[in-house]
């Protein structure tokens, strides 16, 4: 007997638990070491069915990470259109950065730390990725304008990201543990120019 054709909302729901169960997994235990058999179990459902969705696993990879960027994006733009002051959009984007990561660890590393295919190769993911970078660059540029910041905007921004990505990594790895926390480092003066307070 043949099988029903899916519906769009049977295809979105799957796709939406898929998300949360492989997100979990991915995180916990690397890319190599997640198999579709372990998502499926995951799911609750035969080892087959997800094959019913997704080409393979790193289709459903790629759509963890389109997803992950997605909602990280919508809170910078929506921390970059919450102020038109250049210093203190920095300050607002900075704090949507750090809240996002503690409060979506998993999605985090799934983001920034595990081995990853070229972007290139799934638009929504690659859209999704330039769009979370773009608010920073666009915020940096701001700063720059108003004479806060000096230098390039895209090389700058690297640099506050990096920056910021390195303190929250070791915070969510327990390794910020020689004598000053995230929340310090955040508000020390050295930093003040995108860390510190306004």
């Amino acid at each position: 007997m043949a099988r029903a054709p899916l519906s769009e909302t049977d295809v979105a729901e799957f796709r939406r638990k898929t998300v949360v169960a492989a997100t979990r997994l991915f995180a916990e235990q690397g890319y190599r070491s997640v198999t579709m058999r372990a998502i499926a179990t995951a799911l609750g459902t035969s080892a087959m069915a997800p094959y019913r969705y997704f080409e393979n696993k790193a289709e459903i990879f790629a759509m963890v990470r389109a997803e992950a960027y997605r909602r990280f994006a919508d809170g910078q733009e929506a921390a970059f259109e919450s102020s038109e002051e250049p210093l203190e959009r920095l300050f607002v984007m900075r704090n949507a950065y750090v809240r996002f990561a503690l409060e979506n660890a998993d999605a985090y590393r799934v983001m920034f730390e595990l081995e990853q295919e070229p972007e290139t190769r799934y638009p929504a993911l690659a859209t999704e990725s330039r769009r979370a970078f773009s608010a920073l660059e666009r915020a940096v540029q701001g700063a720059i304008d108003a004479r806060i910041l000096e230098g390039d905007a895209k090389t700058v921004a690297h640099l506050l990201w990096s920056q910021l990505h390195g303190m929250v990594s070791l915070h969510l790895a327990g390794k910020l543990t020689v004598g000053r926390t995230l929340e310090e480092l955040l508000h020390a003066p050295p930093l003040r120019f995108l860390l510190g307070e306004s």
